[in-house]
């Protein structure tokens, strides 16, 4: 788990820069000159010490910035370089000088040590109250700390909250997004991205060349790229990462070790879901492709960073009904097929399949399918599929083929005359009414034939009109599913037909209503 607050606290004081310090008003009417250092001067400041002492460096536990006259080296050489050199065994983060009596100018000796062991050395040409500069300064401190603390627990009491309330995971993180100011990515250990939050197009930027930033990155906060580890028990399975976070870097890893011990807590609890992150990752990404709202080219990035093969690759859309998404996960792991799965509605889950291109993609898609009802046992599992798609941005139209094809399945009464891997042509003319479904002139058409059977109270006369099509307009047929006579149902016939206005002993006239009574069931889903 992550550290606690105060541990946090003691090893990653807010700090101030030397530079920083040196662009204060009240410094800059000293008129400070950097001597020496230069190249230093990003330096955290953890403290400001006034020391005239000349062993000061023993007094000091590193990272501060030490004030003093030199009056208790003026004319010793060999006490002024001792001086510089145990400041820079202590780790002082620069020391200030002000010229006056003791050094009228900046010593050479002093600067030329300072240069050597490259520790900034400032002098000040105006007199100035080394008081007021420490008083500036640690408050400045003081101030950064509680705030850091205080964000840190206002951080830790919200996401406490939506844990509580069973909020789910994109929720946690964008809320520590909205805090952090940045992207934020969440990844398993092999880099491959779980969850993301924050400004769509940051995140964009960011996933875009994922895997070689992320390693890049590893565990340093350079560039405002701050990592925490997700794990517990010694065991560590994740990191959240804030990339290109803005903020001093001891507040950007509050913020991740907050977020860090809440995500832990998130995953230990269930997270108010029964899917895994990784499943709820793919789910995520397949389900914003079969949409349509983000483009799919706009989805690259975060295909790409979750471990999907996208370079020259042919995609396979798939839909499944009725099986497991852990159970299609596995046997794509079984065969050794590059892809995702994820839960659709209705009980119905895509599987996506990345091939290299001098693969047979359908017999790849075929042997899937057959191995599929071999290991679930399910001699009647189909599998829906569209062409194979060659370009990503195909791959949306494709999974709503797919999608399309299984929902004409699941309605099929043939599905045992059907071929392992069911494609549009295999479903006619119920999956030609599927596909445009959504058409306004085929939900015109539909409301306009049935027109006299679509209220409620017509719900009975609908479903024999249904059997007698489906059967072919097999009257003893229709009349056995029903357990109805045939007077009884001949006067059914008789009054669809005239609440309809047509005669359903003309072809031309049935296969309309029928087209539009598979076009309203459709639409109804």
């Amino acid at each position: 788990m992550a550290t606690t607050t105060f541990e946090t606290l003691q090893s990653l004081e807010p700090a101030l820069s030397v530079r920083q310090v040196l662009g204060l008003e009240r410094v800059l009417a000293g008129e400070p000159e950097v001597v020496a250092g230069a190249d230093r001067l990003d330096r955290p400041v953890r403290w400001v010490h006034v020391a005239e002492a000349p062993d000061v460096g023993v007094m000091l536990s590193g990272g501060e910035m030490v004030l003093t006259t030199g009056v208790l080296l003026a004319g010793d050489e060999g006490k002024q370089t001792e001086y510089i050199q145990s400041l820079h065994r202590a780790e002082a983060a620069a020391v200030v000088l002000g010229l006056g009596r003791a050094f009228p100018a900046p010593p050479e000796v002093m600067r030329r040590a300072a240069e050597r062991c490259g520790l900034p050395l400032v002098v000040l040409h105006r007199p100035f109250p080394f008081a007021e500069l420490t008083e500036e300064v640690q408050s400045r401190l003081v101030r950064r700390k509680f705030a850091a603390v205080s964000l840190s627990e206002a951080v830790r009491t919200a996401l406490t909250g939506l844990i509580t309330a069973g909020a789910p995971l994109q929720r946690l993180l964008d809320e520590v997004a909205q805090h952090s100011g940045c992207p934020v990515v969440v990844t398993n250990l092999a880099h491959r991205v779980l969850a993301t939050a924050g400004e769509r197009s940051a995140v964009d930027d960011v996933l875009r060349d994922w895997e070689r930033i992320a390693r890049q990155a590893g565990g340093a906060a350079g560039d405002g790229w701050i990592r925490a580890d997700l794990g517990g028990r010694g065991e560590r399975w994740g990191w959240i990462v804030l990339c290109g976070h803005r903020g001093d870097t001891a507040t950007g890893r509050l913020l991740a070790d907050r977020a860090a011990e809440a995500l832990v807590l998130h995953r230990m609890l269930g997270g108010g879901s029964a899917h895994t992150w990784e499943e709820q990752s793919a789910q995520s990404l397949l389900t914003d492709l079969v949409s349509g709202v983000v483009p799919a080219r706009q989805l690259l990035p975060r295909a790409r960073a979750a471990g999907l093969p996208v370079n020259r690759r042919t995609f396979v859309p798939l839909v499944v009904r009725d099986t497991e998404p852990a159970g299609l996960d596995r046997m794509l792991r079984l065969l050794g097929l590059p892809g995702i799965v994820a839960e659709l509605a209705d009980d119905a889950t895509a599987v996506l399949l990345s091939l290299p291109r001098d693969q047979d993609a359908e017999a790849l898609a075929a042997h899937f399918a057959a191995r599929l009802r071999t290991e679930s046992g399910q001699a009647r599992t189909v599998v829906a599929a569209a062409d194979p798609r060659t370009a990503w941005d195909d791959v949306p139209a494709g999974l709503r083929e797919a999608q399309h094809v299984a929902d004409a399945v699941a309605d099929s009464s043939a599905a045992l005359d059907l071929p392992a891997v069911v494609r549009l042509r295999d479903v006619h003319l119920r999956g030609l009414v599927r596909l445009l479904r959504d058409d306004p002139h085929v939900q015109s058409f539909a409301e306009r034939e049935l027109d006299g059977l679509l209220c409620p109270s017509d719900d009975d006369l609908l479903s024999v009109l249904r059997t007698y099509l489906a059967t072919g307009r097999n009257k003893s047929r229709t009349a056995q599913l029903h357990h109805v006579s045939r007077p009884a149902l001949y006067r059914r016939l008789e009054a669809i037909q005239g609440r309809l206005g047509v005669d359903l002993d003309d072809f031309e006239q049935a296969a309309s209503v029928h087209i539009a009574l598979l076009a309203h069931d459709a639409q109804q889903g």
